[in-house]
């Protein structure tokens, strides 16, 4: 059988969880003296005694108070999680496992086996120990594949005691308990439903733990840090679809959705972190993609701040997380005025054959356009591009300074080292690169630079728990099979087409989003740019992301002698077009999971009927649409392309 990690190994985590175990057991203490003296308050008529009862009162109060702003220290030590690499990255949030307490199930299943099948329920002793123990087991998960799979192992075997000794109509008078991750307070339903979906809640925590501790300095940590947060959000959207009237308030809709927003942006900020590696020095087009992610960034966790700070969230949500997400929107809204200093500033004029393309890039930079000169002049004026650099220094170094100021608001972040030197690291860059292109004969005064356009990507959050696939996606966002973590674009073109006597010239294949499978050489779209492995987002400003092979056609057939305009985008990596995955994105579980029985499948899953309503299992198959492209010449048309 599995086992958890030694619950009496003196790991600076498994202390974290101890403590955190001990808290919750003195919350629950304290709360239950409340309830009786409230009780006794109530029911007595004798003055003296309600003010005894009174005073004592005040004390419990106090010591939950306490007992709160200990849980919440607790959930913010962040750096016990993180990896113990020597390079500096921006400390992750991980969440901390919820508490169960112990459950005896011998007793009750051995008499239901007796009463409802008729056999003799001592002979199903063993079995029943095997599952206390595996339960015992997945209170202590290692922070790796195997406490995953402990898990999904013990979650999977609640789908048959659910479906084989938790009847409609009856409960086994058995109460399971846990406590809130976030508050401490315990929670009890008879409800099976409770137990899953606290385990379910498990599995996205431990994946935040396993996320926080990699070294995201190398492309295989970051990647393993986008997987695992992505799986979190995936396992905390899920929870939040089919989980409702939740008893604590960790597994809320407010906090669930809160949990998921935290979560993609921690990994958009893997994202931009694997840019940063990858990106070419004095590129010009790589630094302002860099700036736009950068920006994306700053827009993500602008949105988890504001969730944090809505009334009926920011009562439990630690002030460090609240004060940490604020924080990081400052220092990534500096860092994106930051990278486009650098390119206006280190990157060299384009050559004639570069600044077409250099202008149609910046064209869609900035929200607004910069006052001065076009932009023809400006790319190729070294003076107007540092003066233009120098507005954007001066915003990067106030918003380094805000980032400071509010870190310093937090006694917590305070203690962090390696976040205070990230942000001094990153304001004392800024502030040497003003000084570098800052010249004493300046007298114009700086300009106020515009805010930049966050970078046109997509990424999938996905997840799964061995037998179901987790999905978070917005509908703008664009099928996962394409618009994933994984995959990088080079900037969205806009291609002004026009038709010829043979049509325009290409081969469209697939769905959602329409690929480009070939191009005629000398054809209309090869003179206006259009390259084998394009992808079509939009036609005459149409979003065609989702849009299906003939409702792309019949948009580019109705157009007219004007001519059409067409947004594509090609994958980096995809010069040479290559077959996409087409495997589904499901949250990684060990091969050996389910060998045990094959009736533990996703159909008989999703199709079991809960002894409880508190969890809907949904019966909809949620599957993503997938789509794939070669090297097919364009002359060698298949079943499923068409030339036009």
């Amino acid at each position: 059988s599995q086992q958890g990690c030694d619950p009496f190994a003196q790991t600076q985590r498994s202390k974290l969880q101890h403590r955190r175990a001990r808290i919750n057991q003195q919350i629950n203490k304290e709360m239950r003296m409340r309830a009786g003296a409230e009780n006794l308050f109530r029911a007595t008529s004798n003055h003296k005694v309600k003010e005894t009862v009174a005073l004592e009162l005040s004390y419990v109060n106090s010591n939950l108070q306490l007992l709160k702003e200990e849980l919440e220290e607790l959930n913010s030590s962040m750096d016990v999680y993180q990896n113990d690499s020597e390079s500096i990255s921006v400390p992750m949030i991980p969440l901390g496992l919820k508490e169960t307490k112990e459950l005896d199930l011998l007793v009750p299943l051995k008499d239901f086996i007796s009463e409802h099948y008729g056999e003799e329920g001592v002979l199903f002793e063993k079995e029943i120990k095997e599952f206390m123990e595996l339960r015992q087991a997945m209170r202590t998960p290692s922070r790796n594949e195997a406490g995953l799979e402990l898990l999904m192992e013990y979650y999977n075997q609640l789908y048959f005691l659910d479906s084989r000794f938790f009847p409609p109509t009856k409960t086994l008078g058995v109460f399971f308990h846990w406590y809130d991750s976030l508050t401490g307070v315990p929670s009890h339903q008879r409800a099976l439903a409770f137990e899953k979906g606290s385990v379910l809640f498990n599995l996205g925590a431990l994946h935040t733990q396993i996320g926080a501790r990699q070294d995201r300095a190398s492309l295989p940590g970051l990647n393993q840090a986008i997987d695992a947060f992505q799986k979190a959000a995936g396992a905390f959207n899920y929870l939040k679809e089919n989980f409702s009237n939740a008893p604590s308030l960790d597994m809320s809709a407010a906090s669930l959705t809160m949990l998921v927003r935290l979560m993609v942006a921690q990994v958009q900020e893997c994202v931009f972190e694997k840019m940063t590696l990858l990106c070419a020095q004095n590129d010009f087009p790589a630094r302002l993609q860099l700036a736009q992610e950068a920006a994306r960034v700053e827009e993500v966790y602008s949105l988890v701040h504001q969730t944090m700070s809505q009334p009926h969230v920011k009562d439990y949500v630690p002030f460090s997380w609240t004060t940490m997400v604020h924080v990081k929107s400052e220092h990534f809204k500096a860092l994106s005025h930051y990278f486009a200093a650098i390119a206006l500033c280190d990157c060299p004029a384009p050559s004639d054959a570069e600044l077409l393309e250099q202008e149609k890039a910046f064209l869609q930079f900035h929200v607004t356009m910069p006052e001065g000169p076009s932009l023809h002049v400006l790319l190729q004026d070294p003076e107007e591009r540092r003066k233009l650099g120098k507005a954007h220094l001066k915003k990067a170094i106030m918003k380094h300074e805000e980032a400071m100021r509010i870190h310093g608001l937090c006694k917590i972040l305070r203690k962090m080292d390696i976040l205070q030197e990230v942000l001094s690291f990153a304001h004392k860059r800024s502030l040497s690169k003003y000084s570098e292109i800052d010249h004493e004969e300046d007298f114009f005064e700086t300009g106020e630079a515009p805010d930049i356009h966050r970078e046109w990507g997509f990424f999938g959050i996905v997840g799964g728990q061995g037998v179901c696939a987790f999905r978070v996606s917005a509908s703008s966002q664009g099928p996962l099979s394409v618009f994933s973590a994984k995959n990088k674009w080079y900037p969205a073109r806009r291609v002004h087409l026009m038709r010829g006597e043979n049509g325009f010239g290409f081969t469209l294949r697939g769905d959602s989003p329409v690929l480009i499978a070939g191009v005629i050489p000398g054809g209309c779209a090869a003179e206006a740019g259009l390259k084998e492995g394009d992808y079509i987002i939009s036609v005459n400003g149409k979003d065609c992301k989702w849009s299906k092979h003939a409702e792309v056609v019949q948009l580019l057939k109705s157009t007219g002698k004007e001519g059409v305009d067409i947004g594509v985008i090609t994958l980096q990596g995809s010069e040479c077009p290559k077959a996409v995955d087409r495997k589904a994105a499901v949250m990684s579980s060990g091969p050996g999971m389910l060998k045990s029985n094959k009736e533990n499948s996703r159909k008989s899953l999703m199709n079991s009927k809960s002894a409880s309503t508190l969890l809907v299992w949904s019966k909809k198959s949620k599957r993503s649409k997938k789509s794939t492209y070669s090297g097919v010449p364009f002359t060698a048309v298949g079943d499923n392309e068409a030339m036009y």
